[in-house]
């Protein structure tokens, strides 16, 4: 966009197209030559973070297009004036409560034993009174930012394809256990590697997400963003053996992270000690991790 001038629809296809090759890459190595993901993703991030410097010849690079910037700074219309946010959390609340009262009827059709319907709705009623605060402040300020909008729709799409499609039970049960999911059927080195092409791909948007907020690109970008991004699954509830984890929970976990990241910034706390307290936080999520793990045994 920068340098040919291409426009930023085209720049963004082909980013996205270069993160999945970046993933598809790493994964084939540890699908096919059973490189532990370690390792792989390890020298991918020294391999592809020297690559930057090469390619941005330890420069910055900017400004983008105003279009492009919209992906991170830019807001939704508000095509109903300023409740448009709350009218949008509205509708997202009664979507969420509609679906999980689905889950529950499943639940008691199948004879499992669900939550009360007092425990039911007291959790329901206070997820939709965070939603509709939350709306609120934002149609107070400009509205829902753009981004919030891109990762809402990510949320949902894989959420659908990890709970309602057979791909998405199936990475699970290749998380779980790679030898009974291979025994059972399940295609894992192809499954492997379409998962790392995933990530890559969404890994690619996350970049332009980033350099968009930013209005540049610049080598720095995105170092130690590894740290937060593994503590947040973790306090999501994703196991380190695999196989267990939602993304609404890492999601949460990313939440916290950032409110972590923020709240000792605004009480002044030290770098130092930022880095100190995460890594307090990340041992403690996986410390709980293994204790759940060791109860359920």
């Amino acid at each position: 966009m920068v340098r040919v001038g291409l426009d930023p629809l085209s720049a963004t296809i082909i980013c996205l197209a270069v993160g999945a090759a970046i993933g598809g890459l790493q994964g084939a190595f540890v699908a096919y030559l059973g490189i532990p993901s370690f390792i792989v993703t390890l020298a991918g991030m020294l391999v592809f973070r020297g690559l930057t410097l090469v390619l941005l010849q330890g420069a910055s690079i900017g400004p983008f297009p105003e279009v492009f910037q919209l992906l991170a700074k830019g807001f939704l219309t508000n095509f109903a004036g300023p409740w448009t946010s709350v009218l949008i959390g509205a509708v997202l609340a009664l979507t969420l409560f509609g679906m999980n009262w689905q889950r529950r009827a499943a639940q008691v059709r199948h004879g499992s034993q669900p939550d009360s319907v007092a425990a039911f709705v007291a959790r329901n009623g206070i997820t939709t009174i965070v939603i509709l605060a939350f709306a609120y402040q934002m149609s107070a300020y400009r509205g829902l930012p753009n981004v919030l909008i891109v990762m809402f729709v990510l949320v949902m799409l894989y959420r659908f394809i990890t709970t309602r499609t057979t791909i998405g039970r199936r990475i699970y049960a290749l998380g779980g256990n790679i030898k009974a999911a291979r025994l059972s059927g399940i295609k894992t080195e192809q499954l492997t590697f379409l998962t790392f092409a995933n990530m890559g791909a969404l890994a690619g948007l996350a970049g332009m997400i980033f350099a968009a907020r930013l209005n540049t690109a610049t080598p720095k970008a995105g170092v130690g963003f590894e740290l937060d991004v593994i503590a947040a699954c973790f306090i999501g509830g994703a196991s380190a053996a695999g196989g267990i984890g939602k993304v609404s929970g890492v999601v949460i976990g990313a939440f916290i992270i950032g409110v972590m990241n923020n709240g000792m910034s605004i009480l002044g706390i030290g770098i130092d000690y930022q880095q100190v307290i995460k890594g307090i936080v990340l041992l403690a999520a996986v410390c709980l991790d293994v204790y759940n793990k060791k109860n359920r045994a």
